[in-house]
């Protein structure tokens, strides 16, 4: 059992994440938790909003947020992948990080799914600020939608990695957990500023220590690449378009890394913002 935490601001791109969720356990029994969280601020409730940007008609403005979440659980539940899936509506008033690292505890959740709306210009950051703060102040799974994704089970992963850190238990756990959903095909990529860099002898105990998880698991459906960049962002982005991937995966311990592909990086040098989910693991 899966319990899958969803933020809303009633946006489509955080209807579009929690689409892309439900068709990704559509063969799993899930509970989804659609939460709305109401900030105070000055004496006055205002929305928190989980993309980039949140426009509402002035004719929904009005409508309560409990009234608005009762229409997106109606929504959801009219999917024909939602046959496993129960689904409940949570209300927070208060600070949305503090009200999802309740939530994460009180219900257990495996996992955080955020849409993040693509941006404009040449300077914009991939990803918003609030998603950004989910991402590196809740320790749970985080799996990231863009506007653009294709609602469509992943079949091509590209695990991006330096090497750096250690694998541990839940990180293989839940690398497994995405493979084993329709057999896809891990693709681990590791990008080196020069071509005749070596790996530190760090670096090379945990490459094999992952390669060896991976032989003995999956051992037909893994590959273990090295691609040549001064940029990690830009270069991870040919690596995603040249094999068509469907999901990026890293590891959110290693936030030098992290830095580099999602907060130092804009949507001038990448493309993959707009349509390559990506999982953010936490261990």
């Amino acid at each position: 059992m899966e319990n899958v935490l969803v933020p809303t601001d009633f946006s489509e791109n955080s209807w579009n994440a929690l689409e892309y969720a439900i068709s990704f356990f559509k063969g799993s029994t899930c509970n989804f938790y659609l939460l709305h969280v109401s900030q105070i601020n000055n004496g006055q409730v205002k929305a928190a909003s989980i993309g980039l940007s949140l426009k509402r008609h002035d004719s929904e403005s009005h409508i309560p947020s409990i009234e608005r979440l009762d229409f997106f659980l109606r929504r959801a539940q009219k999917l024909p992948s939602s046959k496993k899936h129960r689904f409940s509506i949570l209300h927070e008033n208060g600070n949305l990080i503090d009200s999802i690292r309740k939530l994460v505890t009180e219900k257990q959740i495996d996992l955080i799914v955020m849409g993040t709306k693509g941006a404009s210009g040449i300077k914009k950051l991939i990803i918003g600020s609030n998603t950004g703060e989910v991402i590196t102040k809740v320790r749970c799974n985080n799996l990231v939608v863009p506007e653009k994704a294709r609602v469509n089970i992943p079949m091509e992963i590209v695990f991006a990695t330096d090497f750096n850190l250690s694998y541990s238990a839940a990180v293989l756990e839940t690398i497994s957990k995405v493979l084993k959903v329709d057999n896809a095909h891990l693709r681990v990529m590791n990008v080196a500023q020069r071509r005749s860099a070596a790996l530190t002898g760090l670096q090379k105990n945990n490459k094999a220590y992952l390669k060896g998880y991976l032989d003995e698991h999956f051992p037909n459906s893994h590959s273990f690449h090295i691609i040549t960049n001064k940029k990690v962002a830009p270069a991870i982005d040919c690596f995603v378009q040249s094999w068509n991937a469907d999901m990026i995966v890293m590891v959110a311990k290693n936030l030098n890394f992290l830095q580099q592909i999602l907060f130092g990086s804009t949507t001038e040098q990448v493309s993959f913002h707009s349509k390559t989910p990506f999982l953010v693991i936490h261990q």
